[in-house]
């Protein structure tokens, strides 16, 4: 079993300190314990095409249904129906950048969070994630990794061996039969789970987009 961080503080060379606690999105999704989440992903559909529950069902966030625009965005909302965050893929990018950003806003005082191949070429696929401080990007501050075969993910913290968050696919009969992809994921304690939701959605677009070209 590789390491997790329990405690929420990560210290990281050429970066400084992260502290989980503080949240990335909002510090109301970081809790000291393990956080299981669903998600399902309805592989024709436009509406709900996106979905996050607990493991009793509870939605925690949801994909607006809305049509593509121009500029590609994403608008994920919370339980309340509310937007959360917006992910705009940024154009013209040779390693499928995404960018996230506070409600529905796409300007870059808003900007969280970043998220890029970390190269052109991949067997597996391999994302840098760069909070917003992180300007110069010489070192990301989270790291997923992730098998197109196996629908598995793992999400570290920079480029150390501490796990934050595990991903793998649900595979039944029923979401088969029924066009639905479904995820389990667990986020480790104090770490953001809305954060990690946004992250798997980018994945999904990202691996969407490999496997339609």
């Amino acid at each position: 079993m590789q390491n997790q961080q329990p405690y929420g503080i990560i210290n990281q060379p050429n970066i400084g300190i992260i502290n989980l606690h503080n949240g990335i999105i909002n510090p109301k999704y970081c809790v000291p314990y393990n956080v299981d989440l669903e998600i399902v992903r309805k592989v024709l559909a436009l509406a709900d095409r996106f979905c996050v529950t607990d493991t009793n069902g509870n939605v925690l966030f949801k994909l607006q249904a809305t049509l593509m625009t121009v500029h590609d965005n994403r608008v994920l909302l919370d339980a309340a129906g509310q937007p959360l965050i917006t992910l705009r893929r940024k154009l013209m990018s040779a390693h499928d950048r995404w960018q996230v950003f506070h409600g529905e806003s796409t300007e870059q005082k808003d900007l969280i969070f970043s998220v890029k191949r970390s190269s052109f070429f991949q067997l597996k696929t391999k994302l840098d994630v760069f909070l917003a401080k992180n300007t110069k990007e010489e070192v990301c501050n989270f790291k997923v990794i992730g098998s197109w075969v196996e629908r598995a993910c793992v999400v570290y913290a920079g480029e150390s061996q501490n796990i934050v968050a595990q991903m793998h696919k649900h595979r039944t009969v029923q979401n088969t039969l029924i066009g639905k992809d479904h995820y389990m994921v667990t986020v480790y304690p104090n770490v953001d789970y809305a954060f990690i939701a946004a992250l798997i959605l980018i994945l999904d677009e990202i691996n969407q987009d490999a496997r339609n070209s």
